[in-house]
This record gives C-alpha cells, sequence and structure tokens, in this order.
C-alpha cells in the first residue's frame, strides 16, 4: 500500500468532527485533514510533499 492509500484509509476512518483540525504545517501554512485530502487528491506539488512530511512524522507508512 502507498502513502496515498494510507492517507485516504486513515481519513476514512476519521470522525468527521476532526477533520477540521490540522494536521500538518507546510511552509507555515497551517492545513486542515480536509484540506490535506484535496492537495493529495489533485495530485498537486503541495499534496506530494504533505505526504512525505506525514511519513516523516509517521502518520501515516510509505508502503507496507
Amino acid at each position: 500500500m502507498k502513502a496515498k492509500e494510507f492517507f485516504f484509509k486513515a481519513y476514512a476512518n476519521l470522525p468527521l468532527s476532526l477533520r477540521q483540525e490540522i494536521i500538518v504545517v507546510l511552509d507555515n501554512e497551517p492545513l486542515s485533514w480536509n484540506a490535506v485530502k484535496i492537495e493529495i487528491e489533485n495530485e498537486t506539488s503541495k499534496g506530494k510533499a504533505i505526504l512525505v512530511k506525514l511519513v516523516q512524522m509517521r502518520i501515516i507508512k510509505e508502503d507496507g
């Protein structure tokens, strides 16, 4: 499973009320689960950087 798939699995299991919470700060910009989902879905450069950061923070796995 790739990092992107791990993210979507975690997102799907997250209570709706928590999706507004900040998960990561990238370039001094705090991003919620919802904002991160949009960036990853659209495969933006920011989305790719977010996935790398989430793996580094061990919030999601890279593979496995």
